[in-house]
């Protein structure tokens, strides 16, 4: 054995590496087995052609052809053009004697190929690994299920859709953001839509962090950077059979309803067939979703959303794990209780407290959603709703996971889950010098109530103020709508309380603070009752405010008291669309969304 790895070796020390490569290549082609291919000589390809430098037009064709078979696609060659092929679409790859790449083109299926610039220039750099990831993304975009003829219906189907959905996002509307591209993408009924290309899907960006004035301050606390939402649109098998239009389903000119959307040929009237599979929203990134936001998917486009995938934890670890900062990972207290540490300008740092137990409710599970099933182009205007409702609860709970290296911290907050589409934060009010002084002042702490109606209305309510002053809670909400920060907005209520009490009260000040003290009736409660603002599990490092001892007191505002308030505002319904004869069951007759049973 050493004497012939010996003569292999003197034999092959003077040959080139592409005369090396070229005998693998060989050894592949003559497979003993061919239902079984050589994995090891496979392996040794792939590494030769990593090391290998592309300086020639052979050179070339084996890594796209490598590339292609990576792929599950098929690779022909005619002199100087190499072709990748699938089912539904190929790429053209022109190339120069020197290795170098003239021209990339991409053909859909019955299609005239488009030359592509982004591939292209991937091409060029010799950034093969970026390119496979381009092909990959493409191959999935046309990977249609089926045999060929259900293939061409579906990509037929798709493109139908592709064409509605364009004119849903020309309707005429009313302009509710001073920036144009901030507008379309949170405001107009289906975001901005980015019309699909040969070498990329449909796309739809729905959601955003505001882009006032508020950024500045905003952009300084990391992972709050803004990142926009978004979606593609694609096709997906079904173990189920559905409905998929055939046709345009909005008659032209387009028939508005009293809401201003266009009304759809009915189910039973409209060029539709039934295939096993359903168009496809892939989020872009994935979403930590409520359980009953799942529950409403599946109300809006009566298609099932299988639960044995599911993986259901509590939101705040979902929002922790999926965080798009590296610096996102909370102290771990007692095993449940998480603490983070968020910088802000100015060198002031806040605590935020996540009570596990609180938490890990069932009311309070999640899972990562990233597709959603959908059969109609009516069904997108409401559904991207929902997920800009969950995007908005997912803003706020995540910019207060940014978590910053140090351990002094200014202020400490705690924050608890008050319902789905709600929740509180409770801090010491800057004015009370010690805990001890409860007696003489029952309002230590405040509860700032954050209720989420959807993405466009944020609404707070502070609890244990006593400031007496009716438009605090306005202040906060409009703060909080525009910086979408739960720090920043409450380091300018902590300012604003400062400077208020900071001010000697005139008597009138005082008599109206002190009716709303005895209009209120606080009920004074100690730390261990399970209504106090503060849970008794939520530990506090030792630099921190620690509070022990039956001797102190604090306002406690009951639960009750908070979801009655969430309850007195008027009913409002965040997803308004209802296209006759797509999905009207699901909508009530005064417009509301109907409740689970």
């Amino acid at each position: 054995m050493k004497s012939i790895i010996s003569d292999l070796r003197l034999k092959y020390a003077e040959k080139t590496w592409n005369e090396t490569f070229q005998l693998v290549r060989r050894c592949m082609d003559k497979s003993r087995d061919e239902s079984k291919p050589c994995e090891l000589l496979g392996r040794s390809l792939e590494r030769l052609q990593e090391v290998f430098n592309v300086s020639s037009m052979n050179a070339m064709r084996s890594r796209l052809e490598m590339i292609a078979k990576q792929r599950g696609m098929g690779f022909h060659i005619t002199e100087a053009t190499c072709y990748l092929t699938a089912d539904l679409f190929y790429l053209e790859v022109v190339l120069l004697p020197c290795g170098g790449v003239e021209e990339v083109k991409v053909a859909p299926h019955g299609g005239s190929p488009v030359s592509s610039e982004s591939l292209l220039q991937l091409l060029r750099s010799k950034n093969f690994a970026d390119f496979s990831m381009k092909l990959e993304g493409l191959f999935t975009q046309y990977n249609i299920p089926g045999d060929n003829d259900v293939k061409l219906k579906l990509f037929a189907s798709l493109q139908y859709l592709g064409k509605d959905l364009q004119v849903l996002s020309h309707l005429s509307r009313v302009t509710e953001d001073s920036d144009p591209q901030m507008d379309m993408i949170t405001n107009s009924r289906i975001g901005c839509l980015i019309a699909g290309k040969e070498d990329c899907p449909l796309t739809i960006q729905f959601y955003t962090i505001p882009t006032d004035g508020m950024k500045t301050s905003v952009a300084q606390i990391p992972g709050m950077e803004p990142v926009v939402q978004a979606a593609q649109v694609t096709v997906s098998p079904s173990d189920a059979t559905h409905k998929l239009q055939m046709a345009s389903v909005i008659p032209q000119p387009p028939q508005l309803d009293l809401q201003g959307y266009p009304v759809f040929t009915p189910l039973s009237e409209g060029p539709y067939e039934t295939f096993p599979a359903c168009f496809l929203l892939k989020l872009k990134p994935a979403i930590p979703m409520m359980l009953s936001f799942v529950k409403k998917l599946s109300q809006i486009t009566d298609v099932t959303i299988p639960d044995v995938d599911l993986q259901w934890a509590p939101l705040p670890k979902l929002l922790q794990r999926c965080s798009l900062s590296a610096n996102s990972h909370g102290e771990t207290l007692d095993e449940q209780d998480t603490i983070f540490t968020v910088p802000l300008p100015g060198d002031v740092m806040h605590s935020y407290i996540f009570p596990g137990a609180a938490w890990e409710v069932p009311a309070q599970r999640a899972t990562v959603m990233d597709n959603i099933p959908f059969t109609h182009p009516a069904h997108v205007p409401a559904l991207l709703e929902l997920l800009r409702h969950q995007c908005a609860i997912n803003t706020l709970l995540r910019s207060c996971m940014c978590t910053s290296p140090g351990s002094a911290r200014d202020l400490h907050f705690e924050v608890l889950p008050e319902s789905d589409t709600s929740f509180s934060v409770t801090f010491h009010r800057p004015d009370t010098d010690s805990l001890a002084v409860c007696e003489h002042f029952p309002h230590i702490f405040i509860k700032v109530l954050m209720d989420i109606s959807d993405c466009h209305q944020i609404n707070c309510s502070l609890f244990g103020a006593g400031i007496g002053d009716s438009s605090m809670d306005e202040y906060v909400s409009s703060v909080l709508k525009r910086c979408m920060s739960v720090p920043v907005t409450l380091q300018a209520l902590y300012s604003k309380i400062e400077q208020i009490t900071s001010t000697p009260l005139s008597p009138s000040r005082t008599s109206t603070a002190e009716a709303e003290n005895d209009h209120s009736s606080p009920s004074i409660t100690t730390l261990t009752d399970a209504n106090t603002t503060f849970s008794q599990s939520a530990a506090v490092p030792e630099d921190g405010f620690t509070i022990s001892g039956s001797a102190c007191y604090a306002m406690s505002v009951a639960k009750s008291e908070l979801l009655s308030e969430i309850n007195t505002s008027p009913a409002v319904n965040p997803y308004p669309f209802t296209p006759v004869g797509v999905f009207s069951h699901w909508i009530t007759n005064n417009g509301q969304l109907s409740e689970l049973i």
